[in-house]
C-alpha cells in the first residue's frame, strides 16, 4: 500500500491578491534548493487515523500554529514517488517569522559517525500563486489550481498563470 500524508494549505487574500503559505524543507538535502523544493506542511499519516487530524497536527508540528476555520477537502494527488497527500485548504494569516518546526535526526556529513538535528521545516512565506507555481514541489501544483477555483467561485477573481 503506498504511503499516505496529510496537509494544509494556508491561504489569505492580500489587497485581492490569493496568497499561499508554502513551507521549505530542512536538512542538507534541501539547504541550497528553492524553485520548485517547497511544499504545504504535511506528513505521513498512519493507516487508522482521521486524514484532517494529521493534517492539523504536522501542520502543529512543522510551524508552531494550529489553524482554525473552514477546512475544505481538496482532491488527494498521488506524488511522483507514489505517495498519495490528501489536503485541506483553510483561510487563515500565520506569521512566518513565528516557525517553530520539530526536528528530525540524521548521520551528518554522510559517513562520518556523527548525527546531527535539523529542523523539519527550515522557513515558510507568503507566495502569490504564480510565484507557489515556480515554489511548490511539481506534485503539489495542482493543489494550487484547485485552491484558486474554489476561491474564484467565491466571487473573488484571482489571475493565475495556466
Amino acid at each position: 500500500m503506498p504511503k499516505a500524508a496529510a496537509g494544509i494549505l494556508l491561504y489569505r487574500l492580500r489587497q485581492g491578491e490569493l496568497e499561499v503559505l508554502l513551507a521549505h524543507p530542512g536538512g542538507p538535502f534541501w539547504a541550497r534548493k528553492d524553485a520548485g523544493a517547497w511544499t504545504i506542511p504535511k506528513g505521513e499519516l498512519d493507516p487508522d487515523e482521521d486524514p484532517l487530524a494529521a493534517a492539523r497536527r504536522e501542520f502543529g508540528e512543522e510551524t508552531g500554529w494550529d489553524p482554525a476555520g473552514e477546512f475544505v477537502a481538496l482532491r488527494p494527488r498521488k506524488q511522483p514517488g507514489g505517495k498519495v497527500i490528501s489536503a485541506w485548504a483553510v483561510e487563515g494569516d500565520y506569521d512566518p517569522r513565528t516557525l517553530r518546526s520539530n526536528t528530525f535526526a540524521m548521520e551528518w556529513p554522510p559517513r562520518s559517525g556523527s548525527t546531527a538535528e535539523f529542523p523539519e521545516i527550515d522557513r515558510a512565506d507568503w507566495f502569490t500563486i504564480p510565484q507557489a507555481l515556480e515554489k511548490i514541489l511539481p506534485g503539489q501544483r495542482e493543489f494550487l489550481n484547485e485552491l484558486n477555483g474554489i476561491v474564484s467561485q467565491g466571487s473573488r477573481r484571482i489571475q493565475v498563470d495556466p
